[in-house]
């Protein structure tokens, strides 16, 4: 058996959790067999939704199955979602309609702001904290070539540990801020045999692959003051905002390195082996990464126009013989590289949003 399950009582169908867990039970919380998607408390007998995000008192006894699953208890409700929001306009003068979401070694973009207001992470309400190097975990609002916005330096990832609505979090705080457009940049490996290592791709589409094991950030129930039960994602990246970055790309001289495509997220944290990468190519990637699909979902989902691209910073093995190896100093090595060429042309691009 598992270790983490090495205090499984199979007599009386309960775990008991002896710290606290990723998912946030508390210390001594016990976990039922059971086909309930309820969580029981032992010590008033009052019931709270699974949905809920409020954790549970130390005597509770939930459903194990749920326990399980990555979005277990983190379904944020609607009023979470504006008290946070709520909280960063009382802090800021500005009512900013853009945002974007830094990738890996990108967040320098920031530099690029007038009249900053900085915002880290652990003050604001509810939000996680980045932990992987090359994110600084900041939020920054300002203008960026006269346009107010906002700017995530560094982003949150499923492989950190975070249920896939914490992730996702900021996305419906941004909107509820009055953001209408979404900017997400990413350092992802290539796999298409045409890009080169500091290729710039706008994102045309995205398979979302653990959205095939049921990883959806819309899981749950429907929040309709958000959008419909089943969003249409066939328009995901918005082609007109495409078409603007392709302009500002042609203007800046950048035609030769950038690049159109499909993005395949992974959940990571390990790289792709190779015969995950031949699968990836088959099923029509061109670059891979772990990240960005589930904001794209929640903002979409929104009703945000969506603009993304990925910054090519390693070519994917695609063969056994080969002796390269896919690391993260790599990665933000090559971000460093290019990285003045990507704020220029994001925000050239962003200098044109009416």
């Amino acid at each position: 058996m598992n270790s983490s399950l090495s205090n499984y009582n199979s007599s009386s169908q309960q775990l008991l959790l002896p710290c606290l867990s990723p998912i946030g039970l508390p210390v001594g919380a016990r976990v039922e067999r059971g086909c309930s998607s309820q969580l029981h408390t032992q010590a008033c007998g009052g019931i709270y939704s699974c949905s809920h995000p409020k954790r549970p008192p130390a005597t509770s006894r939930v459903n194990m199955s749920d326990l399980l699953h990555p979005s277990y208890g983190l379904q944020y409700t609607y009023h979470e979602y504006k008290e946070t929001a709520d909280w960063l306009l009382a802090e800021i003068s500005i009512r900013p309609r853009i945002a974007v979401i830094c990738g890996s070694g990108l967040g320098g973009m920031v530099d690029l702001l007038n009249d900053k207001t900085i915002i880290p992470y652990e003050k604001i309400p509810r939000f996680p904290k980045s932990t992987v190097p090359g994110h600084a975990g900041k939020l920054v609002f300002g203008k960026l070539n006269g346009k107010l916005c906002i700017c995530m330096q560094g982003r949150f990832h499923f492989y950190e540990g975070y249920p896939i609505n914490e992730v996702t979090f900021p996305i419906r705080v941004f909107h509820l801020m009055g953001v209408e457009i979404l900017i997400v940049t990413n350092a992802a490996g290539g796999l298409n045999e045409e890009f080169q290592v500091g290729d710039i791709m706008f994102i045309n589409d995205h398979i979302n692959l653990p959205g095939f094991a049921g990883l959806n950030p819309l899981r749950g129930s429907n929040e309709e003051r958000f959008g419909v039960r089943f969003p249409c994602m066939s328009d995901a990246y918005d082609k007109t905002l495409r078409q603007m970055a392709l302009d500002s790309a042609q203007e800046l001289g950048y035609q030769d390195f950038v690049r159109d495509g499909v993005y395949c997220m992974l959940a990571g944290p390990s790289y792709e082996t190779v015969a995950e990468s031949r699968m990836l190519k088959i099923l029509g990637a061109d670059a891979v990464g772990m990240s960005t699909v589930p904001e794209v979902i929640l903002a979409r989902h929104c009703g945000m126009r969506v603009f993304g691209t990925s910054l090519i910073t390693n070519k994917v093995v695609m063969d056994y013989s080969s002796q390269e190896k896919a690391n993260h100093e790599e990665v933000l090595q090559t971000s460093k590289d290019r990285a003045q060429a990507l704020q220029s042309l994001i925000s050239n691009f962003v200098g044109k949003i009416d």
